[in-house]
């Protein structure tokens, strides 16, 4: 360092913990710091304002390099490389092999393909035709027996004389997550289970670097977990697999090395770094337990997905924005692998345009933004050190917790870990329902305008007994697809805003109606603001609108709504009178004067628009 910057930095005296918190206090003015500053996550953990580095003191795995146990900073010893990884979902074999020779020639270096279809070799040559397997890694799923498809693949492999060792891929395999799904297994536990022997015989002693386990952490996500649990309960799976292995004589260094762990990747966009940091130091942590001959033995191959409980189907472009956001976190966390769902996802099967755009999100995040060049760039990270280090002692306890309750599979057959999702969807649900969650696009900030029951492909609802794969944002689309069905045989719902008296007050409570009342797909008429309470209650009984919502400040709602209100009624009894706010001081003289709605920031949203269309007729 020169002198110059060494006389800089001399310029700024160290600052302790304490005074900044004096600073802090008194810039507060009286105010709660608790309430100002602190926050939680869903996973009840307390966020600080800042953290400094005495934080990190507790840490003892930071001296850690990447690719060196516990293998927080990655297991990959140099440059942050991972597979682009996209899902061929289409049943028919031809055309699964097409768009797959199509994605790969695109920039894809990794498939995920339905093998539902695949029941002799000449299926599986069909499918695979013209793909490389020495250079594309290839992850079957949705077989009904993966024993008979590994015996397949061996064969196949061996007549085109691939190298073996160069093969990678792997086989969702994975019952306890169908037990989780069914609340019962495919056929017994005893013969589920047994597969992980068949396909160890077969697979593991020919493709040393095929994974024939697959853990989905990504289901108990997209069934509303909590990161505690998706991490916890993933663990758990995984070490039910572990544990039958060793005891039916499979080694420690043989079957950990065979698992694919699959976590989804939410829109918190630290918290999901932090995430895949901690599923690593956790399942080394209990690889370790077993005492492996190596250390890389305990190394996690991640496959991370991007989330679908976040994903919406009104505005849903903004599905482009985050996946973006959430491969990103996938990147620095660390992940081996990641899949981006196209956009279009919720509704539809997607199309060319929609699988290009989450393929080409991850070639710009390699080759533009160069997220595949650094290793662990989170490393030392006050903030995500921190957020790493609360979610591993949340995710531990609860998986000791489970494990001392019999294991995953007894907590499944006894419905407890259906019960612990549900209850944290319940909690996410509420808070989607009153805001303190926002989906854009769905429950603020909506494109009110948008039209999508025409659009909208209907599928066969397919119900679980055990948990059940959900969208956070589709209470709020039943309600507007509802809106939208009604107004195809009626009059579209109209909200009309009167905007009165104060103008940033009257402009402001108009802009959170519009917000309110959009999220149902209403329409909303626009005016400019009225001088006199007759003035606007004409325009708004020529409107025919269903819903007059008077915007003003709380102090002057008194003067305006009597007149407005008597208007109105007097012409139409139907029409509803609302107030934009919460003016508790006058709430009683604006009822008598024949109010019949307060919409503010306090209501749950979700109940109250209910609450409308039932009125509605709707």
């Amino acid at each position: 360092m020169s002198k110059e910057r060494e006389k800089l930095f001399a310029d700024f005296p160290k600052i302790s913990t304490n005074e900044w918190e004096d600073i802090i206090i008194k810039d507060l003015k009286g105010a709660d710091y608790a309430k100002k500053l602190l926050w939680k996550t869903n996973e009840n953990i307390l966020v600080k304002p800042y953290y400094r580095e005495e934080d990190l003191k507790e840490l003892d795995y930071l001296m850690q390099i990447p690719g060196e146990f516990p293998f927080v900073r990655s297991t990959k010893e140099s440059g942050n490389d991972w597979k682009i990884t996209q899902v061929i979902d289409e049943t028919d074999i031809k055309l699964a092999n097409k768009f797959s020779l199509e994605s790969i020639a695109k920039g894809t270096d990794a498939l995920i393909i339905n093998a539902k279809n695949i029941h002799t070799l000449n299926d599986l040559q069909i499918l695979l035709e013209g793909i490389d397997l020495q250079s594309v890694n290839i992850r079957f799923e949705n077989h009904i027996f993966y024993p008979t498809l590994a015996e397949l693949f061996i064969q196949y492999i061996e007549n085109k004389k691939y190298d073996k060792n160069s093969i990678e891929g792997s086989f969702n395999y994975d019952p306890i997550s169908f037990l989780l799904q069914h609340n019962t297994f495919w056929k017994s536990k005893e013969e589920d289970l047994s597969q992980i022997i068949a396909l160890h015989e077969s697979i593991g002693k020919v493709l040393p670097n095929f994974k024939y386990i697959t853990i989905n952490g990504n289901l108990l996500h997209n069934c509303g977990s909590s990161i505690t649990q998706e991490i916890a309960l993933s663990l758990a799976i995984a070490h039910e697999y572990l544990a039958y292995a060793i005891d039916h004589k499979i080694d420690i260094d043989e079957i950990a090395t065979r698992m694919n762990f699959t976590f989804s990747i939410g829109s918190n966009y630290f918290l999901e770094i932090a995430k895949l940091r901690t599923a690593r130091l956790l399942w080394a942590t209990i690889v370790e337990q077993y005492q492996p001959e190596v250390a890389q033995t305990a190394k996690m191959f991640i496959t991370s997905f991007s989330s679908l409980w976040n994903k919406t189907t009104y505005d849903a472009h903004v599905n482009m924005l985050r996946t973006t956001t959430e491969g990103m976190s996938a990147a620095i966390g660390g992940a081996d692998a990641i899949v981006l769902n196209p956009y279009d996802v919720t509704y539809k099967s997607s199309d060319d345009f929609s699988r290009r755009i989450a393929r080409n999100t991850q070639i710009i995040l390699k080759e533009e933004a160069h997220f595949d060049k650094v290793n662990d760039p989170a490393a030392g990270s006050y903030y995500i050190e921190n957020l790493t280090h609360a979610l591993a002692e949340q995710a531990w306890q609860l998986f000791c917790d489970t494990e001392k309750q019999g294991g995953i599979i007894s907590a499944a057959l006894q419905g407890r870990i259906k019960e612990a999702v549900e209850e944290s969807c319940r909690k996410r649900d509420m808070d989607i329902a009153t805001r303190r969650m926002v989906l854009l696009g769905t429950n603020q900030y909506p494109n009110y305008i948008e039209q999508m029951i025409d659009k909208v492909k209907q599928t066969e609802s397919v119900s679980h007994k055990g948990l059940q794969p959900y969208r956070g944002a589709l209470p709020f689309e039943e309600l507007r697809l509802a809106t939208e069905a009604y107004s195809k045989n009626h009059p579209r719902p109209k909200v009309f805003l009167l905007k009165i008296g104060n103008l940033s007050m009257r402009q402001a409570r108009a802009g959170f109606i519009t917000n309110f009342f959009g999220c149902i797909g209403y329409e909303i008429i626009e005016t400019q603001g009225y001088k006199t309470a007759a003035e606007g209650a004409k325009d708004a009984l020529d409107a025919k609108a269903h819903i007059v919502a008077i915007c003003s400040a709380d102090e002057e709602y008194i003067d305006f709504v009597p007149e407005i209100v008597q208007a109105i009624k007097h012409q139409n009894t139907n029409t509803l009178c609302i107030i934009a706010g919460n003016p508790t001081e006058s709430m009683e003289g604006l009822k008598a004067a024949g109010i019949d709605d307060f919409i503010h920031i306090k209501l749950n949203v979700l109940e109250t628009l209910q609450r409308y269309n039932q009125t509605l007729g709707i």
